[in-house]
């Protein structure tokens, strides 16, 4: 199928899914659920819709679905015997937002943290400040400072995570944000390097599209924009199959490869405080190594094209998936980051 076909099929679908699951007594998008209802979401059967490039231009319906649950796995299959030959069916496990543990990011059943000696990346305190680091919000953990961006006016941001920097409801703009984050020892105010001052709202009952916000940066702050490929100025929308990398805290520079589009139901634990969160229209990417793209810590990495071409922020990640089995990281499209948030690209 050509892209407009998969999407015409993926639309049908989607109703035929949400029916199905509604039968098997399946969660297949609450927007946001709370303490005992959150465990019950993470642990019900899920799915994922979203389109699986197969080469030359053409594309397959991708069927995501969670790791062990039965009905899950039944739901999947009736989805894929609608979806035309060869539909992308895989299980993901539990997805969570790739923060270093110990905040608002954790998930209803966290996996071990990953401690900051065993990280890859920088996170110690890097002046002048570059994308991959350690950042965080003061009373958050760390993730990954993951570009630098301009506002309307010309004003220097660092963009990141929603959950990276502000990490919960109450956070405020004007709040300090630090590097290296809490977690790897940042304090306020030897380490502030500027104060919350956007974010992508997250709103109950309403499918989510971007975990981001942008941090204003002091005056005094020196900033290298460069990366792996050089300084990264131009965004581009992913179309599936890219090969794509990104630098992060925890895992700091990993290749992958873009293994869906426009993936929609994709359930993502937040921890107590906000609960389970529904997003639309993401991007899957899969390790092109023998580990994994991303983990913990790794969130607010921007991720790109070999050809210095933005394509996402990295924002969470499976337990399971992908072609080494060492899970799959979800993206929102770099686009409607910067339209959220209005900014565009340090140049």
């Amino acid at each position: 199928m050509d892209l407009e076909q998969a999407r015409g099929v993926k639309r049908e679908l989607t109703g035929y899914a949400r029916d199905l699951a509604e039968r098997y007594g399946a969660v297949v998008r609450p927007s946001r659920v709370g303490g005992t209802e959150a465990a019950e979401a993470v642990r019900a059967p899920t799915l994922a819709l979203g389109l699986a490039p197969v080469g030359d231009g053409a594309y397959t319906i991708a069927v995501r679905y969670r790791l062990g649950v039965p009905a899950a796995r039944s739901i999947a299959r009736r989805i894929a015997a609608e979806a035309g030959p060869e539909p992308d069916v895989r299980r993901t496990g539990r997805i969570r937002t790739l923060q270093e543990l110990g905040g608002a990011g954790d998930s209803v059943r966290p996996r071990p943290p990953v401690a900051s000696a065993f990280a890859e990346g920088e996170t110690g305190r890097v002046r002048p400040l570059r994308p991959g680091v350690s950042i965080g919000h003061v009373d958050v953990t760390a993730g990954t400072l993951g570009a630098f961006v301009l506002g309307p006016a010309g004003e220097r941001y660092a963009l990141s995570n929603f959950h990276v920097l502000a990490g919960s409801p109450s956070a405020a703009a004007g709040d300090v944000v630090v590097q290296p984050g809490p977690a790897d020892g940042g304090d306020d105010p030897e380490d502030r390097v500027g104060t919350l001052a956007r974010v992508a709202p997250l709103e109950e009952g309403v499918a989510a599209q971007v975990d981001a916000a942008v941090a204003l940066l002091d005056d005094d702050i020196e900033i290298d924009a460069t990366y792996p490929v050089g300084t990264i100025t131009e965004t581009a929308a992913a179309t599936g199959g890219e090969a794509v990398a990104k630098i992060g805290r925890t895992t700091s520079h990993t290749q992958g490869r873009v293994s869906a589009i426009e993936l929609d139901g994709v359930l993502v634990g937040y921890g107590e405080e906000l609960g389970v969160l529904s997003f639309d229209d993401q991007i899957e990417i899969e390790s092109a190594g023998e580990g994994p793209f991303s983990r913990g810590g790794d969130s607010g990495s921007l991720v790109y094209r070999e050809d210095g071409l933005a394509l996402g922020l990295l924002f969470a990640g499976s337990e399971t998936g992908g072609t080494n089995g060492t899970g799959l990281t979800y993206a929102n499209p770099i686009s409607l980051v910067m339209s959220t948030l209005d900014v565009r690209l340090y140049a």
